[in-house]
C-alpha cells in the first residue's frame, strides 16, 4: 500500500508547479502537462518516489541514524520545526549558517556557548550578575537559540538531510554533497534535480503540500524507533461511534407516489406526425390570412391615424420666435459694455512713468548731499574728498593724501 494516496496529493495541491517560463528542462520527465501557463506535475511518479524515500528513511532510522530537516523559506519554517520536534530529529528553520556541516567544529563552539548561557540561567548565576550584563547575555542567548536551537543536541554529522526547495537551500545541499551525505528533497519544476539524491517532485510553495509530504516522511523515523503513528482525523470524517450509530438507526426507505408509476418517455420516430387534439394550437392553413406584399399601400379607414403629409406641417410658434428675438439684443448689450472698459485701460504705462521720474530725481539728491557734505570737509573720507576734487576739476588728486586733499579743496 502506498504511503500517500493520489486523492491526498490532489487535495493538498501537490500537482501545481511553477510558471512554464520558469521551468528547468531537467524536470521534463516529472511534468505531466501545462494548463494556463503553469506546469502540472505527474502525481503517479510522485507517489512512487515518496514510497522510495520512505523506505530509505525507514532503513536509516532502524540503523540508529538521525536526519537534519532544512526549511528556511516562510512556507516551510513552522512545518519543519513541528515535525522535527515531533519525531526527535534535528532541524534548521532560520538562516543556514555557512559551514554548519563542513566547519562543524566551529559550530560546536557556538553550541557550547549556548549550553553555558542556558546553564547559567537555570542555576541562578544571572541573579548575581549586574543588570546590564544579564541583558547582554539574554540577547546572546536569544540569537543562538534562534539559529542553533534545532541542532544544539547534534554532536555528530547527520546520516541524511531533508530539504524543502533545493534552490533556496543550495548552500546546505552543496555542503552535504561535499561530505557525501545523502540529500532528500521536495523538488519543484523550477529546481535542478541533479542536486538531490532522492527526488520528490511536488509543489514546494504551498503550506499544505509541504506539511503533507514532510509529515508522512517524518513518520518513517517514528516507525523505525518502534513507535505508533496516530494519523489526525479529518474534520469531515465521522468518528467510529457516529458510524455505529448511523448503522443501527438507519431508517428504511419509504417509496414515494412518483416511484409507483415511473415516467417513460416515448421514443421519437422520424416522419411521424402528432395527431391534432382539440384545444391545442391550430395549425396554419394557407389562405386564411392575406400574406404581406412589398410596396402595397394600406387603404385609409375612418378613425384610424391619419398618415403624415409634408404640406400639412404646423406653423412655427410665433410667441417663441418673439421671445427669442427679444432675448438676442439683451444678450449682446452686456457684452459690448464689458469690452469697452477693457480697451480703454492703459494699466502698463503708469509704472514706466514713475520709473523715469525716479531716475531724474536721483542725481538731484546726490547734488544736495554733496552740497551738505562740503560744509564739513574734515569729516569726509578720502573717497568723498577725491569725488569733490573730481567735480571741481582739480588735477592730480588721485596721488594726494587726506590733508593735502583738504588743503586743495580750501
Amino acid at each position: 500500500m502506498a504511503v500517500i494516496s493520489m486523492k491526498q496529493l490532489l487535495e493538498a495541491g501537490v500537482h501545481f508547479g511553477h510558471q512554464t517560463r520558469r521551468w528547468n528542462p531537467k524536470m521534463d520527465k516529472y511534468i505531466y502537462t501545462s494548463r494556463g501557463g503553469i506546469h502540472i506535475i505527474d502525481l503517479q511518479k510522485t507517489v512512487g518516489l515518496i514510497d522510495e524515500a520512505y523506505a530509505k528513511l525507514l532503513e536509516i532510522g532502524k540503523n540508529g541514524g538521525k536526519i537534519l530537516f532544512v526549511g528556511t523559506k516562510k512556507q516551510a519554517q513552522d512545518v519543519v520545526k513541528e515535525e522535527s520536534i515531533r519525531t526527535g530529529q534535528y532541524y534548521v528553520a532560520q538562516r543556514w549558517l555557512g559551514g554548519t556541516l563542513t566547519n562543524f567544529k566551529t559550530i560546536r563552539k557556538s553550541i557550547r556557548r549556548l549550553h553555558d548561557i542556558t546553564r547559567m540561567e537555570k542555576d541562578g548565576t544571572f541573579t548575581r550578575l549586574p543588570k546590564k550584563e544579564v541583558i547582554g547575555l539574554n540577547k546572546e542567548l536569544a540569537k543562538l537559540e534562534k539559529f542553533l536551537g534545532g541542532i544544539k543536541d547534534m554532536k555528530t554529522l547527520p546520516e541524511a538531510i531533508f530539504v524543502v526547495d533545493p534552490m533556496k537551500e543550495k548552500n546546505a545541499v552543496l555542503e552535504a554533497r561535499k561530505l557525501h551525505i545523502p540529500v532528500f528533497g521536495i523538488v519543484d519544476t523550477n529546481c535542478d534535480p541533479d542536486l538531490v539524491d532522492v527526488i520528490i517532485p511536488a509543489n514546494d510553495d504551498a503550506i499544505r503540500s509541504v506539511k503533507l509530504i514532510v509529515g508522512k516522511l517524518a513518520n518513517a523515523m517514528i516507525v523505525a524507533a518502534g513507535g505508533e503513528v496516530n494519523e489526525p482525523e479529518s474534520k469531515y470524517q465521522a468518528s467510529p461511534e457516529r458510524k455505529e450509530y448511523n448503522r443501527n438507526n438507519r431508517k428504511p426507505y419509504v417509496k414515494k407516489p412518483w416511484d409507483k408509476k415511473p415516467y417513460v418517455k416515448k421514443p421519437y420516430v422520424a416522419g411521424e406526425k402528432k395527431p391534432y387534439v382539440a384545444g391545442e394550437r391550430k395549425p396554419y392553413v394557407a389562405g386564411e390570412k392575406k400574406p404581406y406584399v412589398a410596396g402595397e399601400k394600406k387603404p385609409y379607414v375612418a378613425g384610424e391615424k391619419k398618415p403624415y403629409v409634408a404640406s400639412e406641417k404646423k406653423p412655427f410658434n410665433q410667441k417663441r420666435q418673439e421671445t427669442k428675438v427679444v432675448a438676442k439684443p439683451t444678450a449682446v448689450a452686456p457684452k459690448v459694455e464689458t469690452k469697452a472698459p477693457v480697451k480703454a485701460a492703459p494699466v502698463k504705462v503708469a509704472p514706466k512713468a514713475v520709473v523715469k521720474v525716479e531716475a531724474k530725481v536721483a542725481p538731484v539728491k546726490v547734488e544736495k548731499t554733496t552740497a551738505k557734505v562740503s560744509n564739513d570737509i574734515s569729516k569726509m573720507t578720502v573717497a568723498q574728498l577725491k569725488a569733490l576734487c573730481k567735480d571741481k576739476g582739480i588735477s592730480g588728486y588721485s596721488k594726494l593724501k587726506k590733508a593735502e586733499l583738504i588743503q586743495a579743496l580750501k
